[in-house]
């Protein structure tokens, strides 16, 4: 009997199976890249704002502590987003006649609030509460990055959970002294490792990567 296929048939069938094996790897890995690039994760994506605020000159040039504008993130979930009256405190006689101020100037007059871009917005499933991370020692700079360096705010890092559990499986790598929650640019006086598994130990901080933690 003749034969049917003609021998390079083998060969064919060899390169499109290993083939197809490497095109889906390559797939995979595309997917997942695309998955952790700030076209996707918006990472170090500047947010346009109604009012370019920056953080850079309140905090590092005028020395304004965090907690003065986000008043409520050692008690609530939630850290709070300024109300006119705390911007008008100082720009009612600071650049109080500036263009780009108008939409603060015309939410005072009005009582119309401001309406602010999040940069930080977390998923609806996802539960997340600040005043337990700064009671446990996290600084602001640990997931906001260096607010204090800001012009203009970005998110400084992906939110994605293997994010998150990379300092919920190890605390120590970045816990800080609770005096020093709010301090920007701090660097510990000893190595990161010895400070952390002592303050690891001192504020009972456990290691929390059940689901049910953050996804209620």
């Amino acid at each position: 009997m003749s034969q049917i296929f003609h021998p390079s048939t083998n060969t064919f069938s060899k390169v499109t199976i290993f083939g197809g094996v490497f095109i889906l790897a390559a797939a995979a890995w595309i997917f997942l890249t695309l998955e952790r690039s700030p076209y996707v994760t918006q990472a170090k994506v500047v947010r346009e704002q109604k009012v370019p605020f920056s953080h850079r000159h309140h905090v590092s040039q005028l020395g304004i502590d965090c907690r003065y504008c986000h008043t409520s993130v050692e008690e609530s979930n939630f850290a709070g987003i300024p109300p006119t009256k705390t911007c008008m405190t100082c720009h009612s006689q600071i650049h109080a006649t500036a263009e780009m101020l108008e939409p603060v100037r015309e939410s005072w007059r009005t009582g119309k609030s401001l309406e602010w871009v999040r940069v930080h917005d977390l998923p609806d499933y996802v539960y997340f509460n600040h005043s337990i991370h700064v009671k446990k020692g996290i600084g602001c700079e640990t997931c906001h990055g260096p607010v204090s360096k800001m012009p203009l705010t970005w998110r400084e890092h992906s939110l994605n959970m293997e994010w998150c559990l990379s300092c919920h499986r190890h605390p120590e790598d970045f816990v800080r002294p609770k005096s020093r929650v709010f301090e920007a640019d701090w660097q510990p006086d000893v190595a990161q490792e010895v400070l952390g598994k002592t303050l690891v130990e001192e504020y009972n901080i456990q290691i929390l990567d059940n689901c049910s933690i953050c996804h209620r």
